[in-house]
């Protein structure tokens, strides 16, 4: 019989073989830390091969889905763990005892979530730092001048999305924002700040490429507050993006 983990991980993949590999490197590094399951959406290049050939992977699904959230959303739904962790197909834990002190906070009963560190890398040279998000400790009101968790670093208990929810696939590139916002700011649902860097993440994304993807992705973050019936200050949305300059130095 196999002994339940108390820490799932989710992966959402789609042609991700040039970079999955250094994904299921690191949790495999964890030890027998987690349930790591792979949520693909039908790709068509060597993603699945290469997950297959990990035995600690617990579970791979392989099919058409409606984005990144979507595919989240499915991984959260055959979660087993007490606890849910995302790791992106392009991410990676920085070392190999991130999940165990991540499930250290979590001993303590009254704790239902916990975030830490990330740190961005050139997507060619992985030598090269390019951001590093020092999160800091929480405070509801920090929400409000534009902070968030990085959301790779944020690990919550599966009871909170049986209780609240999972992502919500109309918010775009927002979903991720919108569901920390509903967790912490409108349940407030109780954090830790584990003071380390916990993932590296490849820099680049969708909602910084372009001014329209940035004015985009600000009128989603409005309606992340709308969606929770919260009211934020009217320069909340704007104040996000600038909140991350100083990650560059």
């Amino acid at each position: 019989m196999t002994m339940r983990k108390k820490i799932s991980i989710i992966t959402a993949s789609f042609n991700s073989g040039s970079t999955i590999k250094d994904c299921l490197d690191s949790v495999e590094d964890q030890g027998n830390q987690a349930e790591h399951i792979i949520i693909d959406g039908a790709s068509t290049d060597d993603t699945l091969s290469i997950v297959r050939s990990y035995p600690h992977i617990a579970e791979v699904i392989s099919e058409p889905d409606h984005g990144i959230y979507d595919a989240m959303n499915k991984g959260i739904a055959l979660a087993t763990g007490d606890v849910i962790g995302i790791l992106n197909s392009d991410d990676y834990y920085a070392h190999p005892q991130v999940l165990e002190r991540v499930m250290k906070v979590f001993e303590n009963r009254e704790i239902d979530s916990c975030y830490g560190d990330l740190l961005y890398f050139d997507p060619v040279d992985k030598t090269r730092i390019v951001r590093n998000w020092i999160s800091g400790s929480y405070h509801e009101r920090r929400f409000y001048w534009g902070w968030m968790p990085p959301h790779p670093t944020f690990f919550v208990r599966r009871s909170m999305y049986e209780k609240y929810g999972g992502f919500k696939l109309s918010l775009g590139s927002a979903a991720d924002y919108e569901l920390m916002l509903r967790f912490l700011v409108k349940h407030k649902i109780s954090t830790a700040y584990l003071p380390e860097i916990l993932v590296r993440m490849r820099s680049g994304g969708i909602s910084n490429m372009s001014l329209r993807n940035r004015l985009t992705a600000n009128r989603m973050d409005r309606y992340a507050w709308e969606a929770n019936e919260l009211k934020p200050y009217f320069w909340t949305t704007f104040v996000k993006p600038l909140s991350k300059i100083m990650q560059f130095f």
